[in-house]
């Protein structure tokens, strides 16, 4: 199964049509968190999903596809989980600015992680054996993963 993933805050419809349409002749079971309104054909999709909903979506993925959004992006780490990072971007009105590509631009290369600058790139990223996320970044990374862990649970 795919779980795709993009957030609570704003809408990412770029997303989430391209992964329907993908899902649309595939077997592969693939679940929307959506942050808005929208029923996609052919997947199974929740505008929100409760914590332990989340997580145990997340652990039943064979691969997570999400925004850049910190949160996501820790959430598939600790769930020991690949991810595809599809970073929203301001030319489309996704977001206010950019500081998704930064985001993406920072982690890509690490372990378990690959960006999709585009939507064309997720088919092939999604075929492509993405190794489990490594904990061990070292302690500079840790510091950065329980700073943020402790500003957003303050």
């Amino acid at each position: 199964m795919i779980f795709v993933t993009v957030g609570t805050q704003l809408p990412f419809s770029r997303l989430l049509h391209f992964m329907a349409t993908w899902a649309s002749d595939r077997q592969e079971k693939v679940i929307l968190q959506t942050g808005d309104q929208g029923d996609y054909a052919g997947c199974e999709s929740f505008q929100t999903l409760s914590k332990s909903q989340f997580q145990d979506t997340m652990q039943q993925a064979r691969i997570v596809v999400c925004h850049a959004g910190i949160g996501s992006i820790l959430s598939a780490r600790d769930a020991n989980k690949p991810a595809i990072l599809v970073p929203r971007r301001a030319c489309f009105s996704e977001h206010r600015n950019d500081h998704q590509v930064s985001t993406a631009t920072a982690f890509e290369g690490r372990r378990g992680l690959r960006v999709a600058w585009d939507m064309e790139d997720i088919p092939r990223l999604l075929l492509e054996e993405i190794e489990t996320p490594d904990a061990s970044d070292g302690a500079n990374y840790d510091r950065l993963i329980s700073g943020v862990r402790d500003f957003v649970t303050a």
